[in-house]
C-alpha cells in the first residue's frame, strides 16, 4: 500500500468516526425536539395545567372551558409531556384578562369598514425542574366585516383566536433553552 493512500485512509477513517460522534451527539442530545419549533428539556416528564378563568367579564360562557381544554389538546398532541391534575413537572394557568369588540377601518361616511374581535389572556408557566418562570400577558385578534354581527362570527372568531394563544404560549414555554 501506498504511503498516500495509506494517509487517505485513515483521513476517510477519522471523518468517520467524527460524523458518527456528531450523528449519537445529535440524537442523543440533551433537549427533545418536535414539530411545533420549541423544544423540551429531557427531564420534563409531567404538565399539570389548571383552568384558565374568564375574568373579563364578557365573552361566551363556554370560552373558560376551551381555552383550557386547546391547551391540553395541544400539549399532549405536540409533544410527550403526560398531563397530570397537580404538581407537574411544568405548571400553566392564568385567565383571560380582556374581551372586547372595537370598530377599525373608518370609512368615508365615518363608519366603520371592520370590526375588530381581541382577547387577551395572562398566563402563568413554571418549570420546577430548572428553575424556570413567566407571567405574561398575550393578546390576538380576528377581524370581521361591519355587515356581520358578533353573534354571527364569534364561535369562529373565538376559536381561532384562542388557537392562536394557545401557540403563542406554547412557543414561550419551549422557547430560550
Amino acid at each position: 500500500m501506498t504511503k498516500t493512500k495509506a494517509m487517505g485512509n485513515k483521513h476517510f477513517l477519522s471523518l468517520n468516526i467524527v460524523l458518527a460522534c456528531l450523528i449519537y451527539i445529535l440524537a442523543g442530545g440533551c433537549v427533545s425536539y418536535n414539530f411545533t419549533g420549541g423544544s423540551i428539556p429531557p427531564n420534563i416528564k409531567t404538565i399539570s395545567i389548571q383552568s384558565f378563568y374568564n375574568q373579563s367579564g364578557n365573552g361566551p360562557p363556554s370560552m373558560s372551558l376551551q381555552l383550557t381544554e386547546k391547551f391540553k389538546s395541544f400539549y399532549q398532541n405536540n409533544t410527550k409531556l403526560l398531563i397530570v391534575k397537580d404538581n407537574g413537572d411544568w405548571k400553566l394557568e392564568g385567565m383571560i384578562t380582556k374581551y372586547y369588540v372595537q370598530p377599525i377601518a373608518p370609512q368615508a361616511n365615518q363608519t366603520a369598514g371592520q370590526t375588530r374581535l381581541t382577547i387577551t389572556i395572562n398566563a402563568s408557566f413554571i418549570d420546577e425542574l430548572n428553575n424556570r418562570e413567566f407571567k405574561k400577558d398575550f393578546s390576538f385578534y380576528a377581524d370581521f366585516a361591519q355587515t356581520q354581527s358578533l353573534s354571527q362570527v364569534e364561535t369562529e372568531l373565538v376559536n381561532t383566536i384562542l388557537d392562536q394563544l394557545v401557540l403563542m404560549v406554547f412557543s414561550e414555554t419551549t422557547s430560550n433553552w
